[in-house]
């Protein structure tokens, strides 16, 4: 049974909420964390979140540097559950769409890719370009999954917080992660 370990990666995209919800919605499961944040997430986090680099990490089980890529994750016999980047830049996504594992976030998610367990990539710009579409039509060839952080309003959210807490879940599921919860969709109610 692959363990219930999560690889969370948090670039310089806008969303680093989504990022700090993996983190600690895995945490309330029981979930091993196993944190790469890149510089531009570090200060994106910071901008949006209020967060410094050392209180991002707080919210992990491990902390890995992008820059130590001998670090456990960088590894296939380092058995994780799932990957997640999130928020995933779009440069995150063309290095991970082209096999271009020059740092430790891009090689967790090469190495995932090459176990062929799950990448997930919350990806975050609109519109999207040429370029974008076609690495992301790339990554889900290899068999990642593109998440865009889509509100799904049919459920009626009622806050921000809601919106990000309902795609974490989704996300997690994805993910294979046990108890992960989002609402199921009931149906239309006359």
């Amino acid at each position: 049974m692959t363990p219930q370990r999560l690889v969370v990666g948090i670039t310089g995209a806008t969303g680093a909420a989504y990022g700090l919800g993996l983190l600690r919605r895995a945490r309330a499961l029981g979930v091993e964390t196993h944190l790469v944040v890149t510089p531009a997430g570090v200060l994106n986090a910071h901008h949006e979140l209020g967060l410094s680099r050392d209180a991002l990490a707080a919210e992990a089980d491990h902390t890995h540097a992008p820059g130590d890529v001998g670090a456990c994750i960088a590894s296939g016999s380092f058995a994780t559950a799932a990957m997640v980047v999130a928020p995933c830049s779009m440069k995150t996504l063309a290095a991970v769409a082209h096999g271009m594992g020059d740092n430790l976030l891009t090689r967790a998610a090469d190495v995932t890719l090459k176990e062929r367990r799950r990448l997930v990539l919350m990806v975050r710009e609109t519109p999207f370009n040429l370029a974008h579409l076609r690495n992301m039509t790339a990554v889900t060839e290899m068999g990642g999954i593109v998440f865009p952080p889509l509100p799904a309003f049919y459920l009626k959210p009622t806050s921000i917080q809601a919106l990000i807490d309902e795609s974490v879940e989704r996300v997690l599921q994805l993910s294979g992660i046990q108890g992960a919860s989002p609402q199921a969709w009931g149906g239309l109610r006359n």
